[in-house]
């Protein structure tokens, strides 16, 4: 399980000031259990590929972290600390963003058993996989789906459906950037913590959204206008929930906003 944060803004601007820094502080606090590595996809220009940078470590007084987020500027990006499922490696390559073909993608969830997810990834995909996580395989489905969609986001909706479907129980929540977008997956089925999750969460002493609504993903309006989407349990932003089981597409170009829902008629 993980925390995200993402960022579209009408100029370049840097994460801290985007969403502020006693807003930042909160998210870098989540490293208390949140700290098996972090990552961060930005996009310079409207248009451009994302370029991302990742570490095993935990974003708690990491330099590289920390200028990542306060001097990198922007005009869209997503931030990604990692709270890494049982029995996964914490390595480099299981640290979210993954990118491939001027697409990255967070994810924040499980998704267990492996076997049908497997079962759906090509053998081409598949073999091109850096790490071990369902989380890279699940951006595998979503990179087949492109080959077909019209654009990055149906591709983004068609995967998160297909999955619904075998997981009916799944958090599928995830960030999508590129193509001029920034997408964010707001699928998560009402899903609980495990026991000895919640038990970590309480022993941390980590915000009560953790433990009432860890899954949920809103967005809010923050400093310059920029549009900011962030996972429960930090900061104080004037923040507005994301349609349930839904895909919003959110535009570098313009800001504007289109949520779909993952079931389409």
């Amino acid at each position: 399980m993980c925390r995200l944060l993402g960022v579209v803004s009408a100029a370049p601007i840097s994460v801290a000031d985007a969403v502020g820094a006693h807003v930042l502080k909160d998210f870098v606090a989540l490293t208390k259990v949140h700290g098996d590595g972090w990552g961060i996809a930005h996009v310079d220009e409207p248009g451009g590929d994302p370029r991302v940078e990742v570490s095993a470590g935990s974003a708690l007084d990491d330099p590289a972290f920390s200028a990542a987020v306060e001097e990198q500027r922007l005009t869209a990006g997503m931030v990604h600390l990692r709270w890494a499922t049982n029995g996964l490696a914490v390595q480099p390559q299981n640290s979210h963003p993954f990118v491939v073909g001027g697409v990255a993608m967070a994810h924040n969830g499980s998704i267990k058993p492996t076997g049908p997810l497997d079962e759906l990834v090509e053998r081409g995909i598949a073999a091109s996989l850096r790490g071990t996580t369902d989380s890279e395989r699940y951006f595998g489905v979503i990179r087949q789906h492109r080959r077909t969609a019209p654009d990055l986001a149906e591709a983004v909706r068609r995967a998160v459906a297909q999955l619904r479907a075998l997981y009916p129980g799944a958090s599928l929540n995830a960030l999508v950037l590129g193509e001029g977008q920034l997408i964010a997956v707001h699928a998560h089925a009402h899903s609980q913590l495990p026991a000895e999750d919640i038990e970590e969460i309480t022993a941390a002493d980590l915000p009560t959204e953790h433990l009432e609504d860890y899954f949920a993903l809103r967005w809010a309006r923050a400093g310059d206008g920029a549009l900011v989407v962030g996972s429960t349990g930090f900061g104080d932003l004037d923040w507005q929930p994301l349609p349930p089981e839904s895909v919003t597409a959110i535009s570098m170009a313009d800001l504007s906003m289109n949520s779909v829902p993952v079931m389409a008629d």
